[in-house]
Formats: C-alpha cells, structure tokens, sequence
C-alpha cells in the first residue's frame, strides 16, 4: 500500500477564473492560449507537499502532511462541457468550485454544484477576484487571513455582504456555507475561501484548506495497491520525434513501461504496448508543458502521464485505459473498455452529423444541442473526410446537409467537395460558437428556401399606383407603385381590387436599375404591358397579383405574415364574385 495524492477538480462558470488560479500556483500562462480564453480539454497539474508548504508559508508553519501533494484537473468551464466536469467530479476526491466574487452563482456554477453532490465529492468554494472590490489593498500571493487584516471597515463589511449574500443562495440548493474562519465542522458546512486568483492572495489559504482536508477526512480513500492501473485518456496528438502520444491521468493502481493495456478507439477497443511513459513535473501542465517530460519506467496513481505506444493513431480522447496484469486479463479489459467507449446519446434517422476530437467533446455537443432540441443522426471522432461529404450530400433536405465539428481539422480536398455538393462545415475550437455559427446558418438557409419556394408560385401582393407617377400611358404603362404587402415579380399578371386583370408586369426598376422582385415598403417604377392610365386604371388605385387559380388552394397551406393573409383573402373574395367556386381546387 501506498498513499496517492488526491485529485482535485477545478470547477465552475466560464470566466470565473479555473485556469488563471492553477497558473498562479505554477507560474504559467496556459490561459493565455486557451481558445477563447476558454478551457477546452481536461488537464492535469502535479503540485508536490513541498510546493505547497512553499506556497503557505506562515500558514503551514509547523504543520506536516503523510500527503505527497495535489493532482488537480482543470475542467472546461462553458455549460456545453456538462459531461466532461461530470467526469473530472467522477474521478475526484475534492473539489475547488471558483465562484467570482463579483457575479456570485451563475448557470455553470449550479451545474458544478450538481455534479459535486451526484458524486458526493466534498468542496471548498474559491470565492474570487476579491481585487475587483473597489479600494481592496492588495499584496501578491499573501494568505487571505493576514490581508484581511489590512482593509478598513467599510471594505470589511461589503465582502461579508457578498458572502452573506452567497451563503443565501447557496442555501437554496441545500448547502450549508461560511467563510473558512467560521466554519467549525467541515462535514456539515463549505468553506469559503477568499481569493484573487490573478495576484495569489488567497491561494495560500486556499491550498492548506485542500491539503487539511484530505488529510482529515479521505484516509484510507488514498492508499492505493500496485495493482493494475485505471485512467483516462485526456487528448492523443501527434508531437514531433515521438509520434502518436495520449495524454492520460492514471487514477487507480500502476502502470509499466512495456505493460500491455487496452484503450478506446474510434471501433473496436485496441490492444496496445507501452513503449515509453512522460511525466511532466511537478507544478507544470500535461497538455501544454512548459519543460521536458521526464521518461521513467514506472507511474503510480495518481498521475498525468503521457503514454507512448505503436498503433495508437486510432485512439480517442475521452476513452478508457486498462492495464492488462494479474486479475485483469485481456479479454476483462477489451469488455470494459468497449463499455465505456460507447457513445451515450440517442442518434435518429433524421438528425444531422457531428463530429469532434474526443467522446467528450461529442457528449457536449449532444448536451448544448439537446438543449435546442435539436437531433442528431450520426457522432463519430475524427478529422472530416471525403465520405462524410458524400453521406451528407445524400440528404435530401438542406438543412441537414451540414457538419458540425469542434476541434478537428478538414482532409485535404473534402472542403472543394463540400462546396461542390453544397455541404455546409462549420468548425471551431470553441463549442458554443459552432452552436451559435449553427444557428445563425440555420435561419439564413431556411429564409433562402422559403423565399426559393415563393418564388417558385404567384405570391400575394398589394400595391398603390401612386399620386403623380405615371411616366407612360400605354405601351407599355410605365407607373410608380408602392408596394404594401408581399411581394412582386416580373412576369405576374396585374388585377384591380375588384378582380378585373389589366395586363403583365414587363420590368421592375428601382432607382433606375432593373430587378426581378420587389419586397414590401418598396417604391418602384413598373411597366404594365395591356392596360392604358385613365381608361384600365388611374393614379391611387390599389392593385394586386392576379393569382393562378390553380395555385390557390397549395397558397392557402402556406405560411405567411398578416398583412399576406389578408391580400390572399381579398384576392379570393374578389374573384368568387363571378366564380363562386374560384379557389377551391
């Protein structure tokens, strides 16, 4: 047996600081190349016992720890990554939740909340950018309980009215909380901690809160046998002079180089071998490091590694890692990890294809979509092919001749056959801009089809012949109009408000260049071959679109706006006075 360091998820709302905390305590800026500023994929930081009395400082004075340190696992913090932190609270033994000072409980943080007590993973609150509060004296990487010390009364009383007003809310989802002075058991209320993740004061407090209570309260939680390990797979790249790598976090037992181990791939589970295993060190970042790994023979959970082995260009992220020794043998391992790799949302025959760089990122994909409502037909991991294109281009309804796909990248030549067969990708590193990218395609494609599908018929219109514009009789007559519902079209055929035709529209203009259609609130010239001014018609007259008879009953199916309704109805009207039954199909 041996004692593990415990894992502890980074959680919370977009913005509020999970990343720039964790940089503080390394010396990093992994924020800085996040896309969007926004964490995109679990990551993993090593912080030894000896980092974290250097970080305490004063606090820590006296006092020793059996734990070797901290494994935290920053999370993605956008609502889309539900899965995924549900994922990082599964594999934790605690919890930091990042809550901005300033906004207090946002949807993101609820969410956390949720899958922290799902879990039952014990918490403290980093309650943050406490340098926001306007006049708060600051002084870098100092513990809170002595800078406290230095801020005057008025300053005081307003952060206690901002935790007054949390420990309200917080309340209302069943938690009792205080401020991490206050507290007198810990079993029964959460610990806030005040914090300023960008300068470091807090983080001493912060950090000897996690570390105490670890020690306090996991225990045997943390001894850990030399079994065969468990973990998961954080992100697989392809890294020059080394080739094929997976990031992974080792959250049970050990692995060995040359250890035989079964992972998740886009088919069936594969059976690999471990040629090398890199450590990052301690206090620096697995997916974005800033010194050399460190290749050593053996690792222990619980520890970010990053695993090299032939014929792993297959694996995905997000999958599972079993090593095959002792009672595991290889055929337990391929079962459960087939298990676990199994993409766990409901597909339908008429949804629309999804694609992304990790079953994590998929299952987000589904959660942020399953919140519009919107299917999905097929989820795959992978860079966008030629056969994806033709699977789409398949589909006879347009809007679902789209790919939505986050963080992947397009083969050569698919994007010129994507546009050939008028297949639309929309690709991004940030989930929720594809969505919004989606959306915004989804209505301009549906305006396009409906205005497509009207142009196709006679569409209702109304228009006024308008007070000294007529600018020829006859032959054609040429006269200004405005038009006041729907929408005209040359070639249409011309009618009085009591039915009577006067002729065919020859030529539209507007502001003397020629157009096929003109829309409501236009002002045009129009040429009418048939009809003379002051004979057919006359200036003020309303005039309408004389419709297809035949067209009639599919128009009355049609949607349309009010003002459209009512020009169809008055058409109607106007020609069942010689025809009672014009219309009616």
């Amino acid at each position: 047996m041996r004692t593990r360091q415990p894992i502890v998820s980074v959680l919370g709302h977009v913005d509020h600081g999970k990343t720039t905390f964790l940089d503080r305590i390394r010396g990093t800026g992994v924020v800085d190349r996040e896309a969007g500023r926004i964490t995109q994929h679990i990551g993993a930081t090593e912080v030894p016992i000896e980092a974290i009395y250097r970080l305490c400082g004063p606090l820590m004075k006296g006092k020793k720890f059996a734990i070797p340190g901290l494994l935290f696992i920053d999370t993605p913090g956008h609502e889309s990554f539900t899965t995924l932190r549900a994922r990082g609270g599964a594999l934790a033994d605690l919890a930091i939740l990042i809550v901005d000072v300033m906004e207090g409980i946002k949807p993101q943080t609820l969410e956390s909340i949720n899958i922290l007590k799902q879990y039952k993973t014990p918490f403290i609150i980093g309650l943050n950018k406490l340098d926001r509060i306007n006049g708060w004296k600051v002084q870098e990487d100092q513990a809170f309980i002595l800078n406290i010390q230095d801020q005057g009364e008025l300053l005081t009383k307003e952060l206690d009215n901002r935790i007054y007003s949390l420990m309200g809310d917080l309340a209302m989802h069943g938690f009792n909380a205080d401020l991490y002075t206050r507290v007198s058991d810990f079993t029964t209320s959460i610990a806030m901690v005040p914090m300023s993740a960008v300068n470091g004061l807090g983080i001493p407090d912060a950090l000897m809160m996690l570390i105490g209570l670890a020690q306090k309260f996991l225990g045997n939680q943390l001894d850990t046998e030399e079994g065969p390990g468990e973990g998961t797979i954080l992100e697989v790249k392809e890294e020059k002079g080394l080739g094929t790598t997976m990031d992974s976090i080792i959250f049970s037992g050990m692995i060995r180089k040359d250890d035989k181990i079964v992972v998740g791939t886009r088919g069936e589970p594969a059976v690999l071998r471990v040629k090398s295993l890199l450590k990052p060190k301690p206090m620096d970042e697995i997916r974005d490091p800033k010194e050399k790994f460190d290749n050593i023979p053996e690792v222990f959970a619980a520890a970010g590694v990053k695993i090299l082995a032939k014929n792993a260009d297959d694996v995905i992220a997000g999958a599972p890692i079993r090593v095959v020794s002792g009672e595991m043998t290889e055929e337990m391992a391929i079962e459960e990890v087939r298990e676990l790799t199994d993409v766990s949302f409901e597909l339908v025959p008429i949804g629309i294809f999804i694609k992304a760089d990790a079953i994590g990122s998929l299952e987000a994909m589904n959660h942020l979509l399953g919140q519009q409502e919107i299917k999905i037909w097929k989820a795959d991991v992978g860079d966008i092919s030629e056969r994806d294109i033709k699977e789409v281009a398949s589909f006879e309804d347009p809007l679902r001749r789209i790919i939505l796909a986050f963080n992947v990248k397009v083969l050569p030549g698919v994007e010129e056959l994507a546009e050939e067969n008028e297949v639309k990708l929309i690709i991004n590193n940030v989930i929720y801009k594809i969505m919004e990218d989606r959306d915004e395609w989804h209505k301009r494609k549906k305006q396009e089809m409906d205005d497509e599908r009207r142009s196709e018929y006679a569409h209702p219109a109304k228009f006024l012949f308008m007070r000294d514009h007529t600018f020829r009789v006859s032959k054609p007559a040429v006269v200004g109009v405005r038009i006041l519902a729907g929408r005209i079209r040359t070639g249409q055929s011309v009618m009085r408000e009591d039915g009577k035709v006067l002729g065919k529209i020859s030529s539209i203009q507007l502001e003397k260049k020629s157009i096929k259609e003109a829309k409501m609130g236009d002002e045009v010239a129009m040429a009418i071959s048939g009809p003379m001014v002051g004979r057919h018609f006359n200036e003020e007259d309303m005039l309408y679109i004389d419709l297809p008879e035949s067209k009639v009953p599919e128009l009355v199916k049609t949607e349309m706006s009010v003002e459209e309704k009512e020009v169809l109805d008055h058409i109607i009207k106007a020609k069942r006075r010689g025809k009672p039954t014009w219309g009616m199909g």
